[in-house]
Order: C-alpha cells, then structure tokens, then sequence
C-alpha cells in the first residue's frame, strides 16, 4: 500500500461524505452517528463504502436507457443494506452514547 497520507485522506473524505448523506436520510439518528464515527473504524468503512455505492447509483441513474436497470437494483439494494447494518450498529451502540 504505497499510497501513505494521500490515499489515506482520500478515504477519510469518503467516509466524511458518506456520514452526511447518512445524517439527511437519517435525521433522528444524527448526533449519534457522528458521535460513534469519531469512535469507530468500522463505521467509518461503512460510511465510506455507502458513499461509493451512492455515486455509482447515481452514474447509473444518469445513464439514458433500460440496460442497466438491473445494476441500478442492485446498487439500491447495496445502498439499503448498508443502511440496514449501520442502523443496526448505531441502536446496539447506543447506550455508549447519549443523543
């Protein structure tokens, strides 16, 4: 992995990016997902990887035509799911944090 504090920045942007899309889907659980973002490694990849998942939705929403109508399934269930798993991860670590 040769990409020191560059790549590094890169993905913590990412993973910036994809709390705050989080925190307009999710407003109840706002406080607490920035809380347990600073707190959590975990977290953060799933913000990151929701994030990636969101934009390729989007480019493939963009795309004119029918043909990729199963990517963009697809992609909407992998948006969903990690939304799922970080909904989950954020109530069973919610006694840690109060918000």
């Amino acid at each position: 992995m040769g990409k020191e504090g560059g790549g590094k920045r890169n993905e913590t942007e990412t993973a910036q990016r994809g709390l705050w899309r989080l925190m307009l889907k999710l407003p109840a659980m706002r406080g607490r997902l920035q809380i347990l973002a600073l707190k959590s490694r975990s977290l953060g990849d799933l913000f990151e990887a929701y994030e990636e998942a969101c934009l390729a939705l989007e480019r493939l929403m963009r795309q004119p035509g029918v043909e990729h109508r199963s990517m963009v399934v697809e992609y909407e269930t992998i948006c969903a799911e990690i939304e799922s798993d970080i909904i989950q991860y954020v109530l069973e670590h919610s006694s840690n944090v109060s918000g």
